[in-house]
């Protein structure tokens, strides 16, 4: 048997030992209380009312003949003071005083015994004085206690649970109505996100434009987007049909397709779709014409000057950039946020993969940076320009443009200011900065 086994038994003993006294305890309590509850009390006579009345006068009893009493030692006590009743009696004598033969025997009044209000407490030792005392009354019963009604406590207001508060507006970043064609449903109570984006699947897949869901989280109280991977119950629901991307405009078709599938949404779910204005193709229209006034991308090319690049040093040099290779086949650099800021490239059409480029050689890169995606474009691409010129000096390469021709600093400061800081300005006028949440869903 181990320690812990020991002190385990030793434990639950000790445990057992301290119930059983606690129990003990209890008990020995209670009895007390009993006891005290269920005593009886000698009457006081000068707190009950009933024996403060004076009672009916009687005669007194033949008294029988008197036996002598020897005399007694008794202690020097103070002699008992009597409190006389109200009506004033003659004392009578057990012993009367002796009278001389020549007198007439005294008359003898009837005695008239009353209750004394104050009965003196006599040492059974002292002689007897003669004096008759009060016949002692007999102890009444004791009444029984009265039984203790328990006073229920007043009862405890239910808390009320906080009004519910209706959802706040949607903001911006989730759903723009220049660019969103929204459709607002209130649901009576909360459906499962995951029957929602299941529910019109098959039809909204033949959209050809991105479709959002929004709805409300009733724990967090906020917007969410809602995905396949995350269920939440839904309350307030927002759905929206992009008008515009880099593909063009929604076309009609798409645009009655979404409609009729919202319509059987709010159907399934027994809510009212509340929907826009019909001038949403007109709106597309506007909103494709400022995507392509601003839609720009601006590419650095830097080709080699008569060796390959190999493809070790192009890793080693962009992973020291703090570029990160994706399934896409470039190379992206992120900000803090987690967003791209700028690309490299092959410019050649064999993409990047980590296994190809241990064996892979190229006789070009390309730096990309898409302007109305990148928030400060200006900033980014000085520091985009400045990485190119690591890597043409690292591998014997050159700047040039599209066309081939050599990039300089008159070049390049040229390209900043005309070809990204002036539609970046333009997007900033318009109320959609480059980089936020709605150009990210516009230019993709």
């Amino acid at each position: 048997m181990t320690e812990l086994q020991i002190g385990l038994i030793g434990l639950s003993l000790t445990v057992v030992a301290g119930v059983y006294a606690y129990n003990k305890w209890q008990e020995y309590r209670h009895r007390k209380v009993a006891e005290s509850v269920l005593r009886p009390h000698p009457d006081d006579v000068l707190l009950d009312p009933v024996r403060r009345a004076p009672a009916e006068p009687v005669a007194e009893p033949a008294r029988p003949a008197v036996e002598r009493v020897e005399p007694m030692f008794v202690r020097d006590e103070p002699e008992p003071v009597f409190v006389e009743p109200p009506a004033v009696a003659e004392p009578v004598f057990v012993n009367p005083p002796a009278q001389p033969d020549d007198l007439p025997p005294p008359w003898e009044a009837p005695v008239v015994v009353e209750e004394i209000m104050l009965a003196p407490v006599v040492d059974a030792r002292e002689p007897d004085l003669g004096i008759a005392a009060a016949p002692e009354p007999e102890p009444e019963p004791e009444p029984e206690p009265e039984p203790v009604v328990a006073v229920p406590a007043p009862p405890v207001a239910a808390v009320e649970a906080p009004p519910e508060q209706p959802a706040g507006p949607l903001p911006e970043a989730l759903l723009d109505p220049r660019i969103e064609f929204i459709v607002a449903m209130e649901l009576v109570e909360p459906v499962s996100s995951h029957q929602i984006l299941n529910s019109q699947r098959d039809v909204l897949q033949r959209l050809a434009k991105p479709v959002h869901w929004i709805g409300f989280n009733e724990r967090t109280r906020e917007w969410v987007r809602l995905r396949g991977d995350h269920d939440v119950a839904v309350r307030s629901l927002r759905v929206g049909l992009q008008l515009v991307n880099r593909l063009g405009p929604v076309a009609d078709g798409d645009l009655a397709l979404f409609t009729g599938a919202m319509q059987a949404l709010a159907d399934e779910l027994m809510a009212v779709a509340d929907m826009p204005s019909t001038r949403v193709l007109d709106q597309a229209a506007e909103i494709d014409r400022f995507c392509a006034a601003v839609d720009l991308e601006i590419g650095l090319n830097l080709v080699s000057r008569g060796n390959a690049f190999p493809g070790t040093k192009i890793r080693a040099l962009a992973e020291a950039a703090g570029m990160v290779l994706g399934l896409d086949g470039m190379f992206t650099r992120y900000d803090d946020d987690g967003r791209p800021q700028f690309s490299l490239q092959n410019y050649e059409s064999t993409p990047f993969t980590a296994e190809g480029l241990r064996t892979l050689t190229t006789h070009g890169l390309t730096f990309l940076l898409d302007v109305p995606r990148v928030d400060h474009g200006e900033r980014v691409f000085m520091q985009m320009t400045e990485q190119a010129r690591r890597f043409a000096e690292t591998l014997q390469g050159a700047l040039v443009d599209d066309n081939r021709q050599p990039l300089g600093d008159s070049q390049l400061e040229h390209i900043r200011r005309e070809f990204i800081g002036k539609p970046q300005a333009t997007m900033l006028s318009f109320g959609m900065p480059a980089g936020s949440p709605q150009a990210l869903r516009l230019f993709s």
